[in-house]
C-alpha cells in the first residue's frame, strides 16, 4: 500500500510540502522513545508518534521510513518541518490517539495482505 492511499482512510493532514507520498508502506511502528524506535523500525515502516522535534527526522531518515505521523496534534516545530522537507521524509498530523491509528492502519494493511 502506498502512503497517499492511506491519507483519506486515516483522515491525515501532509504537512510538508514536495515530499514523496508515492512511497510502499511496509508496516507501521508506534513509538515515542527515539532509541526504541532505532533498534525496532524497519526500513518503510511508518512511524506513528507524538515527537515532534527534529531528531524524528534524523531517525526516520536513518532508518528509511516511510514517513512519520504525529498524532493527537501534537504541534510540530517549523524547523521539523523544514528538515523533514529536506530529508524527503513525509510528516502527517492526525487528531486520532496512536492508538486509533495503529488499529486502522493494521486493517488497512490486513485487508491488502490477506
Amino acid at each position: 500500500m502506498k502512503l497517499e492511499e492511506i491519507q483519506a482512510p486515516l483522515n491525515l493532514k501532509l504537512v510538508t510540502k514536495n515530499t514523496n507520498t508515492d512511497r510502499e508502506i511496509r508496516g507501521g511502528y508506534a513509538s515515542d522513545l527515539l532509541s526504541w524506535v532505532m533498534a525496532h523500525a524497519k526500513e518503510n515502516d511508518l512511524w506513528i508518534t507524538i515527537q515532534s522535534h527534529q531528531n524524528i527526522v534524523a531517525v526516520a531518515s536513518l532508518l528509511n521510513l516511510a514517513a512519520i505521523i504525529i498524532a493527537e496534534n501534537a504541534n510540530i516545530d517549523d524547523n521539523t518541518i523544514e528538515k523533514a522537507e529536506q530529508e524527503n521524509i513525509p510528516i502527517y498530523s492526525s487528531d486520532k490517539s496512536t492508538y486509533e491509528i495503529c488499529g486502522i492502519l493494521y486493517n488497512l494493511l490486513s485487508k491488502e495482505s490477506g
